[in-house]
């Protein structure tokens, strides 16, 4: 394994430990999705540039694409839980109750 790859592998294993074990703010669970797209984003941009084929030139674009999409979803949740229960602190949101 060359170090690139350690390091990308490695920025994504930190992301998903942040996700894993510190949930205690939605921000803060929100920061480790968007370090692992990043780390993924890179990694694939890196990929293709090895490959040299530009049939996969397209796919970074749409993964960071993805990756936009889905932290204007977060913070928008992060702000209507934020508005509604007065907290992001994830051990105070009951899912049952709507």
């Amino acid at each position: 394994m060359t170090p690139i790859h350690f390091a990308f592998s490695s920025t994504f294993m930190l992301g998903l430990a942040g996700l894993a074990f510190h949930r205690t703010h939605l921000l803060s669970a929100l920061l480790c999705l968007e370090g692992m797209m990043l780390s993924l984003f890179i990694a694939l941009s890196l990929w293709t540039l090895e490959l040299n084929s530009t049939s996969f030139a397209s796919s970074p674009m749409i993964l960071l694409a993805f990756s936009a999409c889905e932290a204007g979803a977060g913070l928008a949740l992060l702000v209507a839980t934020a508005r509604t229960h007065g907290t992001d602190n994830l051990q105070s949101l009951n899912l049952l109750q709507c």
